[in-house]
């Protein structure tokens, strides 16, 4: 009796996980058989690449979505990390001293953000779709809208290498899948998040720091798309000024179809994870099979909708 508690327990509360996994197994076996080079080493290799960038920025913008809030600044803060690093490693300055560099611009932006939101009483749409203004034209300043080159060797490889087979790009989302997971889950920091999503009046009531909080997510989620910029630099081989472009709509669509609330309170790192593998499959499947792209963004643009429409509906 016992036991079967714990299952309905388990799953009870990985219902969406479940049923995500559920889907993306679906996907693998559909476009397996309808295109046999999907399946292949190289293919996989090239989605979890793919997703690797969307599923960093995704998590950033869980932990944002989850405290009530949003963030239509990552993708520009995407552009601007990896404008900052490449403008840096071209004017000479070590790799290392670059990243840094350019992982402390991120923080400002998301510095900003939370000053406006918390501070100024901004509403996160209006402040953070401000600072994705200000922040792309930045970078256009910045580089005359050029493409910046000539990047070292040492920092471009890294992107394109691997560990035992595995992407080190895989490897770095799966970091910071890690380390999403231990916040959310160990932290008090993380448990206010949800408690301040729910509900922030009784999270103010309950004496939870909620200055903290709100400077908190935004900065996280400026530092992970702070990291998704430079890896980005890195596997183009170049800083573009038009990078990141539209990215804040991929990280929503995943974050969502993940099982993150835009109304705060729920998210799930790992539910992200998922939904971001499901946009790159079907990204990927779509364009092997030949798919016109604008069809692909209705179907993921309707997944949103649907998602969305199954929260309502849970919460009615």
């Amino acid at each position: 009796m016992a036991e079967k508690k714990k299952q309905n327990l388990f799953l009870s509360r990985f219902q969406t996980e479940l049923l995500l996994v559920g889907i993306l197994v679906v996907l693998f076996l559909f476009f397996g058989v309808k295109s046999p080079v999907f399946l292949k080493v190289e293919t996989l290799m090239k989605l979890l690449k793919q997703a690797s960038i969307y599923g960093i920025i995704a998590i950033g913008m869980t932990f944002v979505i989850t405290s009530s809030g949003i963030d239509l600044s990552v993708g520009s803060v995407v552009g601007l990390s990896g404008i900052v690093v490449s403008m840096c490693m071209v004017s000479g300055i070590p790799v290392i001293l670059s990243i840094l560099i350019a992982i402390g611009a991120s923080i400002l932006v998301g510095l900003f953000n939370g000053v406006l939101v918390h501070n100024a009483k901004v509403p996160p749409f209006i402040a953070t779709m401000a600072s994705m203004t200000v922040v792309r034209n930045v970078i256009l300043l910045m580089t005359g809208a050029k493409t910046i080159s000539n990047l070292p060797q040492s920092f471009t490889s890294f992107a394109s290498g691997s560990v035992l087979g595995i992407p080190n790009m895989f490897l770095t989302w799966l970091a910071i899948i890690f380390l999403g997971i231990f916040i959310t889950g160990r932290t008090v920091f993380g448990r206010n998040i949800y408690a301040y999503g729910s509900n922030k009046e009784s999270a103010r009531l309950s004496g939870i720091n909620i200055s903290s909080t709100v400077y908190g997510v935004y900065i996280f989620s400026s530092i992970v798309c702070g990291i998704a910029g430079i890896l980005m630099a890195a596997r183009l081989g170049n800083g573009v000024p038009t990078s990141g472009v539209g990215y804040e709509l991929d990280a929503i669509a995943a974050s969502v179809v993940g099982g993150a609330s835009l109304d705060g309170g729920e998210g799930s790192v790992i539910g992200t994870v998922l939904g971001a593998m499901i946009m790159a499959t079907l990204r990927q499947g779509g364009t092997l099979l030949g798919i016109n792209s604008f069809i692909m963004e209705i179907m993921i643009g309707s997944l949103i909708a649907i998602a969305v429409v199954i929260d309502k509906m849970r919460k009615s």
